[in-house]
């Protein structure tokens, strides 16, 4: 990896079982990035994080896995096979902590509880400017159902809304986050030229 690569953070379940279609979106999301010059960063276990690193791992990615002692005390398994570097912390909550605010931008697959506890973290970090604002993309329908749910203008501001991002896809996440970051770019080197 050289030192200007873009890392992602991708968070989703570690349930996903080889050749489910969540672990095959999981795995797009990976090769994808990859195949955009991005390393990503996972959890580095099971699930959705073996996934997304064997398909950056599969498309010669630089694969990190943020993993942590105290998730190998109560389940015991240990790192995927997809790492090239493995960051490792005593607690969750370190982890987390990293995965949150060592990278350039997130993607959030479908999760449980642990996702969702991420992704609220990763938001209310960028609201409350703990972390320069970033990408951070919802993949599915899950995430938009809650969180339309959820904001409610007296409670939410829209600029804080706006802070999520939604796909539908593995390809419109990559595509989405690219077309973000290009435009973050232009804008911090002030570079105004349109799109090509």
């Amino acid at each position: 990896m050289n030192k200007n690569q873009k890392v992602i953070s991708v968070f989703g379940s570690s349930r996903p079982q080889p050749g489910s279609p969540a672990y095959e979106q999981a795995y797009a999301v990976g090769k994808l990035l990859a195949d955009a010059g991005y390393g990503v960063a996972t959890g580095g276990y099971m699930g959705t994080m073996e996934a997304v690193s064997k398909g950056a791992h599969d498309a010669n990615g630089h694969v990190i896995g943020v993993t942590s002692d105290q998730i190998e005390s109560f389940r015991p398994i240990g790192p995927n096979g997809f790492i090239k570097k493995e960051t490792r912390y005593a607690t969750v909550r370190e982890r987390e902590h990293h995965l949150i605010h060592e990278n350039d931008g997130m993607i959030a697959l479908p999760g449980g509880i642990g996702t969702l506890a991420e992704v609220a973290s990763a938001w209310s970090a960028m609201q409350t400017k703990a972390i320069p604002e970033r990408p951070l993309i919802l993949v599915g329908d899950a995430w938009r159902t809650t969180f339309v749910k959820f904001i409610d203008p007296e409670y939410v501001r829209l600029e804080d809304a706006a802070l999520l991002q939604y796909a539908d896809s593995a390809e419109q996440a990559v595509t989405l986050l690219v077309t973000m970051l290009e435009v973050q770019s232009r804008l911090e080197t002030g570079d105004q030229r349109p799109e090509r």
